[in-house]
């Protein structure tokens, strides 16, 4: 369903922790992905972020969310005292499998969490194949 073939993505996260020792650094945009019947679900956690701040395009077979996270206060006066929340731009590409219908995603986003249900294509689901037999008609068997 979900190809996941970014390489490079594993290999600079990696570099990032040896040269900066941050071991534990949460991603900016987590998810979850299941399969869940007919459909595959897609979570991204995005706190403190806009709905109209949240950008999905498909083209071909990959998915790219980007999402910006804006600071909360708007006033120039504002003195942080402490500032750990990521701001900027975020963005995350997902490599979907020839099986699934991105003609027909679904997007929802409820509590700071975007989720995104995409319909297994028709071409994989299962399906009944028939068969016949010398001098018989077609009979259908369950595959």
């Amino acid at each position: 369903m979900l190809m996941r073939t970014d390489a490079f993505r594993d290999f600079d996260r990696l570099a990032h922790q040896v040269f900066t020792g941050t071991w534990s650094r949460p991603a900016a945009m987590p998810m979850d992905a299941y399969r869940e019947g007919e459909h595959f679900v897609v979570a991204f956690d995005l706190p403190g972020v806009t709905p109209d701040a949240i950008e999905l395009n498909v083209e071909r077979n990959v998915l790219t969310v980007k999402a910006e996270r804006r600071p909360a206060t708007g006033a120039d006066k504002v003195e942080m005292q402490v500032a750990e929340r990521p701001l900027g731009v975020f963005s995350r590409q997902l490599f979907l499998g020839d099986s699934l219908d991105t003609d027909r995603i679904d997007a929802c986003y409820d509590a700071g969490v975007l989720t995104l249900r995409i319909p297994v294509a028709e071409k994989a689901k299962p399906r009944r194949i028939e068969i016949s037999g010398p001098g018989q008609g077609l009979k259908q068997i369950n595959a």
